[in-house]
Formats: structure tokens, sequence, C-alpha cells
């Protein structure tokens, strides 16, 4: 096994006494594990943090064994990572990728996706550039595992104008109509969400609230208890920032 590709990092940790096993996301290949030699050493740990893209070479004799992989650094994110809200959310991205997707799958729409998100953060750290973004990409990850949100016509009527909400059981759009009554038990659906475009902060929360909630029932569950905490760091850092 030889491969060669663009990457982006999504998880380093230590194996070994100086080595790293990490976890990086390639445009045709889907997400690559691979032992890095002294990737604990001062010079190659800024080179793996996670968010950062390098040109991977990943190279096993066997398809059963860890492949080893050689790293060398197209762009580095380091700035980002001493700035507590972007940091927050270079963490939840990295870590909702690594443990959402199966390795060697291709994703492609995932990788321009994470890319257009990681650039947006870098691009605009204060977080209004890239909040909507970053639930949309949460949204496009729900989709291309098997969990998308039908979010194009009521569930109830079938109707495809004048929708408002989202049921939490469901994961379909409801109408404003057919939702007379039962608000409270349904979730508000931002226009931005299925539509795209600019959003403001309530209804950036309300979007984060809906993909949150999918995520965790349907990706996430229980066992990746850790990955959901750094999202929970994140919308606490989002709602302080904007308060």
């Amino acid at each position: 096994m030889r491969l060669t590709a663009t990457a982006i990092i999504l998880s380093s940790r230590a194996h070994g006494e100086h080595g790293a096993v990490v976890r990086a996301l390639t445009g045709d290949d889907g997400v690559q594990a691979g032992y890095v030699r002294g990737g604990r050493s001062r010079v190659l740990r800024p080179v793996l943090q996670p968010a950062n893209i390098i040109i991977g070479e990943w190279r096993a004799r066997t398809d059963s064994q860890l492949p080893a992989l050689t790293a060398e650094l197209v762009r580095s994110r380091a700035p980002l990572h001493s700035e507590p809200l972007p940091a927050a959310a270079l963490e939840w991205l990295t870590a909702l990728t690594a443990a959402a997707l199966p390795e060697a799958h291709p994703y492609p729409r995932l990788y321009q996706a994470l890319s257009g998100v990681l650039d947006a953060i870098d691009a605009a750290p204060a977080a209004r550039g890239w909040a909507a973004p970053l639930a949309r990409y949460e949204l496009l990850l729900l989709s291309e595992l098997g969990f998308g949100l039908d979010l194009g016509r009521c569930v109830a009527t079938g109707a495809q104008a004048d929708i408002g909400y989202v049921s939490p059981r469901s994961g379909g759009a409801v109408s404003r109509a057919a939702a007379a009554g039962y608000e409270d038990r349904l979730l508000p659906l931002p226009a931005f969400l299925a539509a795209g475009g600019a959003a403001e902060w309530p209804d950036i929360f309300a979007g984060l609230a809906i993909t949150g909630r999918f995520l965790a029932r349907s990706i996430l569950l229980d066992r990746q208890a850790e990955t959901l905490a750094a999202r929970e760091r994140l919308i606490d850092r989002l709602h302080r920032a904007v308060a």
C-alpha cells in the first residue's frame, strides 16, 4: 500500500515512547491512519496539530499493517490554537470528523466543506463568519452518513412552503400551519440551515441546536461523551462571545 495525498490532520495520539498515530482526512481516499516515527518530537508535534494541512505519504507492506506516515506541512493553523474560541472550533470539527467517519471511505464533499469551514475560521476568528458554515457542515455530515434531515417539505402535509420547524423525533420539517399548537414540542428551523446564506446569532444557535441533537442521537451516542464535551465547550464559548 502506498498513498500520497493532501490531507487535513484530524487527530494525533502518542504511541510508544516517541511515535504518534495520526488520522487525517484526504479528498479522494477518506480518513487514513498512519504511524509517524518521532511524532512526539519538538519538530513534528507542531506539524501534526489537528486542522493543519499536510502532504502525507502512507506506506505499508500489507493491507493489515498500520502504514508508516511521513508528513510535510503545507499550512499551519497553530496561531488559532492559542485563541480560545477558534481553538474550540478546531477541536470540535476535527474531533467530530475523526469520531464519525470510517477509515478509507471517500467523502469528497465533506473534505471540501471541512476545508471551507477551517479557512473561514482562519480568516475570521471572531466567529461571525464561520458559525453558520459550521452548523451546515454538521448537517452535511449527518447526510453523508445516512442520517440526513428532510428539510424540504412538511412531514405532516407535504407542503414545501412556510417551513418553520423540525420534528425532534423524525428529523422531518414541519410547516408553521401544521405546527400550530405544538410549537413547544418542535425545534425552530432557521432558513440558513436549509438554504444557506447569512444568519443572525439567534438563528445560528437554533441551527446548532438541531444539528447537535441529531449528531448526539444518531452518530456520537453515549460512547463519544468526550467528543460531545468538545462541542459543549464550543457552544459555551460562542454564547459568551456574543453575550
